[in-house]
């Protein structure tokens, strides 16, 4: 793999440079799929047949995606939640359950019996009977799932992460590609980008009010999201796969680690500090402290990024019980300092003095997201968060694969990669699924 150089009398990095590749080569993938000329006609109907509703289909019935089902219908008086799809029914008619206690929407909840699916694949009818579609299910199944849906002309929020190796990456650029010309809608779960302290102090810093950006720093250190149960509470005769799907969290192909899952959102800060600009590098340090039989995930990881102009990123992920927790972030500037503490979003100077501190409106996000996703269907000017929720997704990954490896990873190794951890599943519980170790940095060798 070819490492990235920086050239001080050229305004383009080389990041940048492969950045452009890969946007290229991502729409080079869908040449002859979609010419300019035919754009109207691929252009889906906003609304259900026949009327102004907007039928929602929700794939992935947990409690992610049970809330955003909720927050769809909050968000919009005329949609309809017409389908859902989980692997396993008997979740997503629990889910359908917990929608109808609220009074307030439960009119609006109208699946019928035969518009609950299970399986591996339900996720396809789903997208058949439905002008929206909500993916929140095990994110290695995201990049298939996001494709069909845009295959099928249909607006999509989807969960983060995107994906969970580069080859999933890949995958979604290329759909995001075609969402936008299909002039699709495509919400992103990354959703402190919709609460309003943070923008305000993104925006602050991104306007150079804390003048260059040279490091950020971000936390994600708490417990457990889904601990491994152990083996012996496997009932008999049940396949790997379903074993896996059902503790999805624990294993990297399904969940992309506790890193690409949940601190997902820091890398996605540093990535809004540092303008969306791909980082040159990075390198980690990390792996499990403690025993987590028959799961293959790190409970702990640290990263350090560069970029071009050899500013830094560094994140600290954990998920241990019983430690000390903290989620926050500091940007550290040539003027002042920008942090997302637990006084709120601040801004100091360089002596320390707080100069602003956030004293805005405040709005629940999950449910600010959704209500700024089905207002831009409504009149037609589409959110698409897709370029940013590619960029996020793959630092998370790479940062992953430094960690697994013990190497660096450079922007081009993690964008060229094979890496492609997710099987075959059209078998659905019968699929076979090869079991990974635990990752052993500077033995483990996939990037």
């Amino acid at each position: 793999m070819t490492e990235p150089t920086t050239n001080p009398s050229s305004h383009v990095s080389s990041t940048d440079e492969s950045r452009r590749s890969f946007l290229k080569s991502g729409t080079a993938a869908l040449a002859g799929g979609v010419a300019a000329s035919n754009l109207a006609a691929l252009t889906p109907s906003v609304y259900a047949a026949g009327s102004d509703i907007l039928k929602v289909g929700l794939v992935g019935a947990g409690g992610r995606g049970t809330g955003a089902a909720s927050q769809a219908l909050h968000a919009d008086a005329k949609t309809e939640l017409v389908a859902v799809a989980d692997a396993f029914s008997e979740r997503a008619v629990a889910s359908i359950g917990r929608l109808k206690a609220d009074k307030s929407i439960a009119d609006r909840i109208k699946v019928a019996d035969d518009h609950v699916f299970g399986g591996l694949n339900g996720y396809k009818q789903v997208i058949e009977q439905s002008d929206v579609v909500l993916l929140a299910t095990p994110p290695g199944f995201r990049p298939m799932q996001f494709r069909a849906a845009v295959e099928a002309g249909k607006h999509v929020f989807t969960e983060k992460p995107m994906a969970t190796d580069p080859v999933g990456v890949r995958s979604v650029f290329e759909t995001v590609t075609m969402s936008k010309e299909k002039n699709l809608a495509v919400l992103a779960g990354f959703c402190w980008r919709y609460e309003f302290s943070k923008k305000a102090l993104f925006e602050r810093v991104l306007a150079g009010e804390i003048g260059d950006v040279r490091a950020v720093y971000g936390t994600y250190l708490t417990s457990p999201v889904k601990p491994m149960p152990p083996a012996s509470t496997r009932p008999e005769g049940m396949s790997d796969i379903e074993w896996m799907v059902r503790n999805w969290y624990n294993f990297t192909w399904l969940s992309g680690d506790g890193l690409v899952e949940q601190a997902c959102h820091t890398v996605d800060w540093l990535a809004w500090a540092m303008g969306d600009r791909p980082p040159a590098s990075v390198t980690a340090v990390g792996g499990r402290q403690l025993p987590a039989e028959g799961g293959n995930i790190f409970d702990h990881i640290e990263l350090n990024f560069v970029w071009d102009n050899d500013a830094r990123g560094f994140i600290s992920q954990r998920q241990i019980p019983g430690c000390y927790n903290e989620n926050l972030c500091t940007i550290l500037g040539t003027k002042g300092t920008g942090k997302i503490g637990r006084r709120g979003s601040t801004i100091s100077d360089l002596t320390g003095k707080e100069t602003w501190k956030y004293d805005g409106p405040k709005k629940d996000m999950y449910q600010q997201e959704h209500d700024e996703f089905f207002a831009s269907i409504r009149s037609g000017n589409h959110i698409n968060d897709g370029d940013r929720m590619v960029n996020s997704t793959m630092m998370a990954i790479m940062g992953r694969m430094a960690g697994y490896t013990g190497k660096e990873v450079t922007w081009e190794m993690a964008m060229n990669s094979q890496l492609s951890l997710v099987p075959d599943v059209s078998k659905e519980w019968d699929s076979p699924v090869e079991f990974v170790p635990t990752a052993l940095p500077g033995v483990t060798k996939f990037v």
